[in-house]
């Protein structure tokens, strides 16, 4: 099913567990279904699918204001209502409402599933512009790891950028990607977020890009996308 571009392979099972999943018109429930892609039939909410025949990587800025999945049950508007391309393509993770910058969208879900998964560790900067933290004690906090959500965080990266009118802006480079992690590791030390910019994902940059635009990755990126997450082969 993440092969075929349907869903990420999380979102797939979770598809599979609540009975949307039919094999040959007998609805399966067990994730270890082993089917052959020439024989059997395999259909999602009755419709029948297949292996996508290219696959599909974007590169977006998200701006504030959009909820960076396919649908909202609150009617906000969301990535894909930027993204206008005929192939049905998914976003890689996600960015807060009020959070911009880089995105990822791709039919691939394997992809999708590595660059999220913790166990890739891949690296992602934000630049963020907080108040709240004034001195030298709490970014060695952050970069030390802070406990949220019962857990600490990994060690973390942060760069000075400036402090201007009681604000401070600074990168941080983090390897995990928790529900808001980094908002959370501001506000554990005292801080509070004004804005959060993710600026890089594994060897990709937002550089070049305004808000709302996007474009799709080179051949070039992809390969060293496929290399940051361990897919990448020779033919």
């Amino acid at each position: 099913m993440a092969m075929c571009g349907i869903a990420s392979r999380r979102k797939s099972e979770l598809l599979i567990k609540e009975g949307h999943v039919n094999v040959n018109g007998v609805r399966v429930n067990d994730m270890g279904v082993i089917i052959d892609e020439d024989k059997d039939k395999v259909t999602v909410d009755g419709k029948l699918i297949a292996p996508a025949t290219k696959e599909i990587y974007i590169l977006l800025y998200k701006p504030r204001g959009y909820v960076s999945s396919c649908e909202d049950d609150r009617g906000r508007k969301t990535v894909l209502d930027l993204v206008k391309i005929k192939s049905r393509v998914y976003p890689v993770g996600r960015l807060d409402y009020t959070s911009e910058g880089l995105m990822i969208l791709t039919n691939n879900g394997e992809m999708a599933n590595r660059l999220t998964h913790p166990k890739y560790k891949i690296k992602k900067t934000y630049k963020v512009t907080t108040t709240g933290i004034t001195t030298d004690e709490q970014i060695e906090e952050m970069e030390n790891g802070v406990i949220i959500d019962d857990k600490k965080t990994l060690p973390a990266v942060i760069d000075v950028i400036k402090e201007e009118n009681a604000k401070l802006t600074f990168d941080i480079t983090i390897k995990e990607g928790r529900n808001r992690q980094v908002r959370k590791m501001v506000e554990a030390i005292g801080g509070e977020v004004h804005r959060l910019v993710r600026v890089t994902q594994g060897p990709l940059t937002i550089k070049g890009l305004k808000p709302g635009q996007f474009r799709e990755l080179t051949l070039k990126e992809v390969t060293e996308l496929k290399k940051a997450c361990g897919l990448f082969t020779v033919e």
